[in-house]
This record gives C-alpha cells, structure tokens and sequence, in this order.
C-alpha cells in the first residue's frame, strides 16, 4: 500500500491520462425507465424513484430504490429475472411518525453484497442476517437538513431493524458539515469499508466523498485522507459534486463508480480506479453522458449500481429529464439482448 507522503505526493503532482477501462463501458442504454414513479395518489413512490441499488438473492434479481411521495424519502423493493423487466414489490423501509430520525425519511441505500465487479451480486450474511446501511434527512422535503447516516438488519429483506446513526456530520471534517449522503458499505479482509459522500456548510454547497473503516461495527474511524475523491478544477464535470460512490472490485484493483455535477448543473456519471480502498485516481471521460434533448436522461444521468450477467455489465443510473421526471434506467457493455 502506498505511505500517505508517498500518496500526497502523487495528489499533487499533474495527473496522468487514465481511461475508464474497455471491460467497464456501458455504451448501450436501453432508454427507458426500468423502474418508474408509480402516480398513485398518496403511494409511497407516487413522484418519483431514485438511487437504485441492485442484487442478486434467491434465483432472482432485486433492486432497492429510495421513492419520494411529496414529504419524503421511503425505501421501495422490485425484482427481475432478466435485469430489463421489474416487478414491484412494495415498500420495504418507510417512514416513522413516532422516531425524531425516521419521520419524515429512510432511505436503505447498500445491502453487504459480494465484492467482485463480474458477479450477480450476491448478498453476504452476518450471523445469519443481512446487513444493510440507511441514510435519514430530519426534516420533511426534498434533502432537507443534515442527514445521519446508519446500519440495518434484516433476516428476509422486507423487515429491518434499524440501529442508531454511526456518522453525524457534525462530527466530521468540514467537508461534510453541512449532512451525509448516500452510503456504500464493503466488507474485505476483516474490515469494513463505508463510503459516503458528503457536503460541506455553505448555502452553494460542494460534496465528495470519503471513508471510515471498522471492525466490529461499532467503533467507526473516519480516514484522515478523506475526501477520497474531491471536486475537479472548474470547468470539470466533477467540479461541483463527486457524490454516490458503488465501490467494487475490478480483478486486482478497485473501482469506485460516482457522479459528478458541473457548473453548469449537469449531473453524469463518472469512474475512479484505485489500487487499495483508500486510494483512488479519476478515469479521463464519462462513464454514463446525459441523453439528447428529449431524453429520459436529458438532464441527469447518475447515482449508479453494477451487477453483471451472461457476462454483460449492467450499470443501473438514476434518469432525470427536462421536466424533472425521475426513476432508474440501465446501460449494458452490450447490445441490448432481445
């Protein structure tokens, strides 16, 4: 691993030319929301779908989406067998009227899943229960106030128990002051790694994205070099945000896909690669480019989930048109199978 002198001096020296590798393209969209806002009048999911997160259990795919209903965030269940076609499958984490954290929000963002980039995405288990990582805004709306970030149990992936929050942003560096945002947690060689990314205080706030790494889950230390990722230079597509990190393991490397936000408020998903899980160095280009005016994806593409089948590489994104309609659509490293 490299030293931290060794390691910021590399930060600081020009960067060289990396490109997303060809085994991690997506090229192909199929350009259409897989899983889409469901309109009903006072349902969970009525405006809009977000940030997917997809797995592999029990014969069949299944994706946790975060559902906004006009008062906040609940969390939401579909299932595939093919990765193109979505069941719904209901609410699975909503709200508490009664809890000061969840009365207004819970959004399960991460299920503890097998690490390897070119797999299903199959689900680990400790001591016989799944485990998976939430984050909760206090107050009602879209994204409003400081959000906490914290672990949850399940033995059958429609009830969790959900335990107190592990990261505060009031206990963080000033990069994250101003809340957390969406968590994604990794389990290698003993130790757990949980990446979210974060904002800092101001009203024109940026974020990016750092670590704190445990053992036993309860004892949690944020790495000193965080922010991994930090904002690009201006002009950058991450010059803004460099949020919603899915970190997984790309043969002996890792990789951290994220999304970027502009000046300009254009939001694309984007690839860092790393040796280790606390090193990571940006890929040249786009990972996932907004479509062309008319698009499902026209204003943002982003907040992105990989699982691979049949050997095609399926990145799931968060599509966002002009008009704001938000849900999930995919791309595949290959055509599209028929």
């Amino acid at each position: 691993m490299m030293n931290r002198r060794h390691f910021l001096a590399a930060a600081l020296a020009p960067s060289q030319s990396r490109e997303i590798p060809a085994g991690l393209r997506t090229p192909f969209k199929v350009n259409r929301l897989v899983v889409a806002a469901s309109g009903k009048p006072g349902a969970f999911d009525e405006k809009a779908v977000d940030c997917p997160f997809v797995f592999h259990h029990a014969g069949r795919f299944h994706m946790t989406f975060v559902a906004f209903d006009g008062t906040g965030y609940q969390t939401g269940l579909a299932s595939s067998a093919n990765l193109l076609d979505w069941k719904p499958e209901g609410l699975i984490l909503g709200r508490d009227p009664k809890s000061e954290l969840f009365r207004y929000n819970v959004a399960l963002n991460w299920i503890v899943r097998e690490n390897d980039i070119r797999a299903k995405g199959e689900l680990k288990k400790f001591n016989g229960r799944f485990l998976g990582v939430y984050h909760a805004y206090p107050n009602a709306g879209y994204e409003q106030g400081p959000a906490v970030i914290g672990l949850c149990w399940s033995t059958d992936l429609r009830k969790w128990q959900l335990d107190p929050p592990i990261l505060r942003a009031e206990d963080g560096a000033e990069w994250e002051r101003g809340g957390l945002y969406k968590p994604c947690l990794v389990h290698e060689n003993d130790t757990f790694y949980l990446f979210y990314n974060a904002k800092t205080a101001e009203k024109s706030w940026h974020e990016q994205t750092g670590v704190a790494t445990s053992r036993d889950l309860k004892t949690w230390t944020r790495f000193p070099g965080s922010p991994l990722l930090r904002n690009g230079p201006a002009g950058s597509p991450d010059e803004k945000f460099a949020s919603d990190p899915c970190v997984l393991k790309y043969g002996k490397q890792w990789a951290m896909f994220y999304f970027g936000l502009d000046r300009k408020g254009v939001a694309r998903d984007l690839l860092a690669i790393g040796p280790d899980l606390l090193h990571f160095e940006k890929c040249d280009g786009v990972s996932i480019d907004v479509g062309a005016p008319g698009a499902i994806d026209e204003r943002y593409a982003h907040k992105p989930s990989i699982v691979t089948h049949r050997g095609v590489l399926y990145h799931f994104y968060c599509a966002v048109a002009k008009d704001n309609t938000r849900g999930i659509s995919v791309a595949l490293s290959r055509g599209i199978p028929q």
